[in-house]
């Protein structure tokens, strides 16, 4: 393709104003068009966007100028819409989580390989440069034996705005799991608790930790908290960080911050921005040029046991194998 991609949205929430700046600001796409459930916010966003809006997910997904879609719709409805865009054969970009049940990401997987198109996971924290350097410097040995992998998430949210999204552990550890994965390798077995600390309200947990046993011996230790921000001189915010028999790498949030409020959070970490940008241009270039995601499916499908197991392990209080 020498053109710019033409990419559809299903879903015109919040998210999709972190990927709409991604085209914009990008050379590798642009944004053909549109479609929610929502027709105020279709009215707003055609205005914001400056593009079209389709009628209905039907219309957009079958719309021969739509080369590949985003799926940005709740967590409920991923398999629908995904399945949808495979069968109309557009490549597809799906927010995490990808599906409700294990059984829904490979459904989505193997649709998509039987299709021979690209969909890939919205796994985007890993697309961090920096993240990128500490896999490089991992794989080839650098660090020595893994010891422990950290991934840690402390950003306050209030009630209303929790209302709007799952609890932490669908929410949040699935970022977490998903960037061990890319760092630390494949998980073992698994204990995990939630918490509710701050909700009048809701009645969903705020708080959620995990320990997993990673197959290479080593333990990662993973935190999602919608509960309290870290105050502290050096706040873990958002925190990943890899220990080593002979070294060690880490990556905060806090290394870019705007004073300005973002959709969740109290101050705009700009590098959460970047992680959308890279991860926009790179499914791009995966069409035109081919070559492996960073974070696939089958990466999906085991983040997705890993939450079940963690939800397992809450209700039973166990500690649960990943098979």
């Amino acid at each position: 393709m020498s053109q710019p991609l033409r990419i559809g949205f299903i879903g015109a929430g919040e998210i999709s104003q972190l990927h709409y700046k991604a085209i914009r600001d990008g050379d590798f796409a642009r944004l053909a068009g549109f479609w929610t459930i929502d027709p105020a916010q279709a009215a707003q966003r055609v205005t914001d966007y400056q593009c079209r809006s389709y009628a209905s997910a039907e219309e957009l997904v079958n719309d021969p100028e739509i080369d590949a879609v985003f799926v940005l719709t709740n967590l409920e409805t991923h398999l629908k819409y995904t399945k949808m865009a495979l069968e109309a054969g557009k490549h597809v970009l799906v927010e995490k989580p990808v599906g409700a049940t294990v059984a829904d990401v490979e459904e989505i997987k193997d649709l998509a390989e039987r299709k021979g198109l690209l969909c890939v996971p919205g796994h985007n924290m890993i697309h961090e440069d920096s993240i990128k350097r500490a896999r490089g410097l991992i794989q080839n040995g650098d660090l020595g034996k893994i010891v422990s992998c950290y991934v840690l998430y402390n950003i306050q949210h209030s009630e209303e705005r929790a209302a709007t999204l799952p609890g932490t552990v669908r929410h949040i550890l699935t970022h977490n799991v998903y960037t061990m994965l890319y760092l630390a390798g494949q998980p073992k077995r698994v204990s995990a608790m939630k918490s509710m600390r701050h909700y009048e309200k809701l009645e969903k947990e705020d708080l959620a930790m995990a320990l997993v046993e990673l197959q290479c011996g080593g333990i990662a230790h993973l935190c999602a908290s919608f509960a309290a921000d870290d105050y502290s001189a050096d706040p873990w915010t958002f925190l990943v960080k890899v220990i080593g028999t002979s070294g060690t790498v880490r990556y905060t949030y806090q290394d870019w911050v705007e004073i300005k409020k973002g959709f969740s959070h109290s101050h705009t970490y700009t590098a959460y921005q970047g992680t959308i940008n890279n991860e926009d241009a790179c499914f791009a270039d995966l069409i035109r040029n081919g070559g492996q995601p960073l974070s696939g499916m089958e990466d999906a499908v085991t983040a997705q046991k890993v939450i079940e197991a963690c939800e397992k392990s809450i209700a039973e209080g166990v500690t649960v194998e990943i098979r």
